[in-house]
């Protein structure tokens, strides 16, 4: 049974009889055809028709068919046409030379009718499943980039996702840190409005040039030497509750700001100082346990280049996480045994040759298996129950230290010995 017999062929060769052999034959074998009588015709011709294979003999006057061939392959409009040449020559030399053009196959003269059939057949077949195959690869490719973008769509989402949950540790954090201020101040300004009444009144007599038995009377009701021993105290714990406020302000400012395009000078320990500032609600004792202890190591560092706000970031998340496993490691445990074994941080800042800054942040808390050591930085891996974790906090950390930065992010860890999280930042910027 004959394949591809609607097939559209072009038959270019300059000897008539050939020609009419050819076209005959393959007519009669159902193909459209079309005859060129020289390369420069055939060129022409294809510039309004587009065959689905090209029987080209080798030896014609103006351009032969090497040369034709390799103009053929040349031009995008003709260079996916399967070629197959046809000749006399027997070669090898020549056979290789047209193969290295791009042609396909040869066939030689005189023609044995089936072995045309067969070739041109085998060709058509192959060319009609390099078409299949490569429509498959286009359309396999669209669904692949549309994959794609969905996927970066989806980690441009969870990316946010894991910064409101930063913003939202943050905020709780900050709030928390400002209420205890801010109510002392407000209750303060109760009894402040109170002793500056009484103090107003006990002048007042004095103004009307009352007895002394009514001032003392007067005093006496007031509690004048404690008002006047208390007052003190109230402005001083206002005072401090301003500028606790303050402080928290700063740190804020410090921990969130605004990163340019470019790197810019920082001081670190601003960063570290300002990320302990905002989670140290998290590291007040407890009914359930003692206060978490931060033991901070800074040695002499220079300012560095950097994007502060993505630094304050992975500080943000390595001590968090150090929180969280202290608070898992306290499970189970008494008040009076976690404080012979308190719960600490310790941050250690270093600075390596003049050119890296080596900041390690270790607890005590659970630690890691080796298997957890290795998925640790992958995207969304997590231990935390559902719902408490994204699991891209150290992966977008990560990114942050190497990509952003040109450092390193590593960790170790023993179950139940705590982990150590150590960062290298170069001074200066390599790029």
């Amino acid at each position: 049974m004959l394949t591809h017999t609607k097939s559209f062929i072009m038959i270019v060769d300059d000897n008539p009889t050939n020609t009419k052999v050819l076209f005959d034959f393959l007519q009669a074998s159902g193909f459209r055809v079309l005859v060129a009588k020289n390369g420069e015709s055939a060129l022409e011709k294809l510039q309004a028709v587009s065959p689905d294979l090209i029987l080209l003999d080798v030896m014609m006057p103006g351009i032969d068919g090497f040369e034709t061939c390799d103009r053929l392959k040349a031009s995008p409009a003709t260079q996916e046409i399967p070629v197959i040449f046809m000749t006399a020559l027997s070669d090898a030399v020549d056979k290789v030379k047209g193969l290295s053009l791009g042609a396909v196959d040869y066939i030689t003269k005189p023609f044995q009718q089936e072995e045309v059939l067969a070739r041109v057949n085998l060709h058509l077949k192959l060319h009609h499943l390099n078409k299949q195959l490569e429509q498959r690869v286009a359309e396999r490719t669209a669904e692949l980039t549309f994959a794609l973008e969905k996927l970066q769509q989806s980690q441009l989402q969870l990316v946010q996702s894991e910064k409101m949950s930063a913003l939202g540790q943050l905020v709780a954090g900050v709030a928390h840190e400002i209420n205890n201020p801010a109510g002392f101040i407000k209750g303060n300004l109760i009894h402040f409005q109170e002793y500056i009444q009484d103090l107003i009144h006990h002048i007042y007599l004095y103004q009307k040039r009352v007895s002394e038995a009514e001032i003392a009377q007067h005093a006496e009701e007031i509690d004048l030497e404690y008002l006047l021993e208390d007052l003190p105290k109230t402005l001083a714990s206002m005072q401090q509750g301003v500028e606790r406020i303050c402080d928290i302000s700063v740190s804020l400012r410090t921990f969130s700001r605004a990163d340019s395009n470019a790197k810019i000078l920082f001081n670190i320990h601003d960063g570290i100082d300002s990320t302990i500032l905002i989670l140290k609600h998290r590291l007040k004792a407890s009914n359930e346990h003692p206060a978490i202890e931060v033991v901070r190591n800074y040695g002499n560092l220079p300012l560095i280049e950097c994007f502060p706000g993505q630094l304050n970031q992975v500080f943000m998340n390595l001590i968090a996480n150090a929180i969280d496993a202290l608070e898992e490691s306290n499970i189970g445990r008494s008040f009076s045994d976690i404080k012979a074994n308190p719960n600490q941080i310790i941050i250690q800042t270093t600075l390596i040759d003049k050119n890296y800054i080596l900041i390690k942040i270790k607890d005590n808390g659970v630690g890691m298996s080796d298997e957890v050591q290795k998925k640790v930085f992958d995207n969304l891996f997590t231990t935390k129950p559902v719902g408490q974790g994204t699991g891209l906090g150290l992966a977008i950390a990560k990114s942050i230290i190497v990509e952003k930065h040109g450092g390193t992010l590593e960790v170790k860890s023993l179950p139940k010995e705590g982990a150590e999280f150590a960062i290298t930042i170069p001074v200066r910027d390599k790029n």
